[in-house]
C-alpha cells in the first residue's frame, strides 16, 4: 500500500512538472484564441497576449496584431493599414517583433516622411483569411484613417473560399477557449481530429473563385476611396513557383487575371514573383511553403515601403468599373 502511494505521489508530481514546464518554455495551455464572426467568418479574439515557443503573440482591441491603438492617428502620424491572412499575421511561431508590419513600421520611420513624424503600421489580419475575409473586416471597422491600405495576398488567396465560422472551437487550430491543462492541448495535438462536414462543403465551392476574390478587392478598393484612402495590392508566391517547374497553369492564368485587373483599376501592385525567383538563395526567403522567414519579410517590407511613398504623392485616379471579361473565368 505504501509502495503505490509512492507511485501515485511520483506520478502526480511528475505531471505537475510536465505542466507546469510545457506552460512556462512552450506556452501550451494558452493558444492564441478566435471569435466567431457574421461579417468576417472568424477573428483573432480582441484583448489578448501569450507566448508560444518564446515568441509573443499580442492582438488588441481590434483583433489586430500588435497593441492597443487609437481609432484615428495624431494628425503628424502617417498610418497604413496592412490586412491579409498569416502571412501578415505571423502567427505564434513569430515574435511580435518580428511581424512584417512592425519591419514595415521602421523602414518608413527610417526614410523620409514629408509631412509626417513617424509612421504606423496596423496589422489586421488572421490565419486563412482571403480576399473576402479582409473586405468583411474593412466594412466592419473601416480603415482607421489609414492613408494607405496594404492588401498583402499570396497566390492560394486567389482561390479562397467565402468566410464561415464553422471552424472556430471545432478545429485545433481555431480554439474559442483556453484548453484545462497544457497537457491536455497536447494530448489533444496527438489525436487525429474529426472531419468538419460544413467546412469541407464550403472547400469545395465551385465557380470563378479567382472572379469573386477580385470582385471582393475591387469592393475594398471602393471603401479605401471613400474613407480618402488608397489601396495597394501585394502578392506573394508559393515556394514551390520560385523553383523549376515554377507555377502551375491554373495558377499562371490567375496571376495574370490580377495584373489585368489591377492594371485596369489603376491599383498600384507588386507581385514578388520574379523578386523571390532572382534572390541567390530562395529557400531563405520562406520558413515552409507558403510562410516568410525574416529575411522574406525584410524583402517584402523594403519594396512596400518605397511604394508607400510613391503612392502617397500621387494625383487622384477617378474610379472605372473592371470589364467582366476580366472578372470572369477565360476557362
Amino acid at each position: 500500500m505504501k509502495l503505490a502511494l509512492i507511485v501515485v505521489g511520483v506520478i502526480i508530481l511528475a505531471l505537475g512538472a510536465a505542466e507546469v514546464a510545457l506552460r512556462l518554455f512552450f506556452g501550451f495551455g494558452k493558444p492564441p484564441l478566435y471569435v466567431a464572426d457574421a461579417q468576417t467568418g472568424y477573428r483573432l479574439a480582441p484583448n489578448q497576449r501569450t507566448k508560444r515557443f518564446g515568441n509573443v503573440f499580442e492582438i488588441n482591441q481590434y483583433s489586430m496584431r500588435g497593441g492597443a491603438i487609437a481609432p484615428k492617428p495624431e494628425t503628424d502620424t502617417l498610418r497604413i493599414l496592412l490586412v491579409g491572412d498569416s502571412i501578415a499575421n505571423g502567427g505564434w511561431w513569430t515574435d511580435q517583433s518580428e511581424i512584417v508590419s512592425l519591419q514595415l513600421q521602421q523602414q518608413l520611420t527610417d526614410a523620409s516622411l514629408g509631412q509626417y513624424a513617424r509612421a504606423e503600421v496596423l496589422n489586421a489580419s488572421a490565419n486563412s483569411w482571403g480576399p473576402r475575409n479582409e473586405l468583411a473586416y474593412i466594412a466592419k471597422f473601416g480603415t482607421f484613417e489609414a492613408q494607405v491600405v496594404v492588401l498583402l495576398l499570396n497566390t492560394d488567396d486567389l482561390f479562397a473560399t467565402a468566410p464561415t465560422s464553422v471552424q472556430v472551437g471545432r478545429d485545433r487550430a481555431y480554439p474559442k477557449r483556453y484548453p484545462p491543462l497544457a497537457l491536455a492541448e497536447v494530448l489533444g495535438r496527438l489525436i487525429k481530429a474529426p472531419p468538419i462536414p460544413e467546412l469541407a462543403a464550403i472547400q469545395q465551392e465551385g465557380g470563378d473563385r479567382v472572379g469573386v476574390n477580385l470582385e471582393a478587392v475591387r469592393q475594398l478598393q471602393h471603401l479605401t476611396q471613400q474613407a480618402d484612402s488608397r489601396l495597394i495590392m501585394v502578392m506573394t508566391p508559393l515556394l514551390r513557383e520560385v523553383q523549376p517547374p515554377g507555377s502551375r497553369d491554373y495558377e499562371m492564368v490567375a496571376r495574370q487575371r490580377v495584373t489585368q485587373f489591377a492594371e485596369f483599376e489603376q491599383i498600384p501592385y507588386i507581385d514578388f514573383l520574379a523578386d523571390f525567383q532572382a534572390a541567390s538563395d530562395p529557400d531563405a526567403l520562406y520558413r515552409d511553403h507558403i510562410h516568410l522567414s525574416p529575411q522574406g519579410y525584410a524583402l517584402v517590407s523594403q519594396a512596400l515601403s518605397a511604394a508607400i511613398s510613391q503612392t502617397l504623392y500621387k494625383s487622384d485616379i477617378p474610379e472605372k468599373r473592371l470589364p467582366d471579361s476580366l472578372l470572369e473565368d477565360p476557362w
